[in-house]
């Protein structure tokens, strides 16, 4: 068995007021340095093998702030990297529907069926993310291993795991600095906890 924890980054500037953040890369704010102090807590008894980050600054300083109790070196997977949105990078969601009303609908009630114009797809997406992480549970067998990522692909390896197209993916919550648990027995995922954050309710 596999134990995989997928955490979001905590919260950064863009988190608060909202925008399309892709590659842009965005470092954490101080809530969200206490944010990943706090998850950190919550894994540091869950006997972690290795840690896995998104190149971004602001996965990659969480994942740091994640591996401090367990002395581990954080190793980058470009695979889980956020979604490009292309021209929408560093749009807030009212001038992305100002920009293009029609793409903006799709977006919100058809997702999957969206490519952002310079940017990606989901599906683009979950090719890169699900590879990675489906090498990863071969690497790491009866291991634990924590994924940090972005709210995007961390709702794609959500439905991934789950086995779900990504027409759901409205369906799924992925709230800042969130973890969610999962074990892989036989090949077989199975979700134990999702967009847990209850480690932060001291912080709100």
């Amino acid at each position: 068995m596999t134990r995989l924890i997928v955490v979001r980054h905590g919260r950064t500037e863009w988190n608060r007021v909202e925008r399309f953040r892709g590659r842009a890369d965005i470092k954490l704010d101080e809530v969200g340095i206490q944010q990943a102090k706090a998850a950190a807590a919550r894994i540091a008894d869950w006997q972690v093998s290795a840690l896995y980050s998104s190149p971004l600054h602001r996965a990659l300083t969480t994942a740091e702030i994640l591996a401090r109790p367990f002395g581990l070196e954080v190793k980058l997977l470009p695979g889980i990297i956020d979604i490009d949105y292309g021209e929408w990078q560093g749009l807030s969601p009212e001038e992305a529907a100002a920009k293009d009303g029609g793409l903006y609908s799709k977006w919100m009630e058809s997702p999957h069926k969206v490519k952002f114009p310079g940017g990606e797809s989901l599906t683009a997406v979950r090719e890169r993310a699900a590879s990675a992480v489906d090498s990863l549970i071969a690497q790491h067998p009866k291991e634990t291993v924590v994924l940090v990522s972005h709210k995007v692909v961390c709702q794609i390896l959500i439905l991934s795991l789950l086995g779900l197209d990504n027409s759901h993916f409205w369906q799924i919550t992925q709230d800042v600095c969130a973890i969610n648990l999962f074990e892989v027995r036989g090949g077989i995922p199975s979700a134990l906890s999702l967009n847990d954050t209850c480690h932060l309710r001291e912080l709100n």
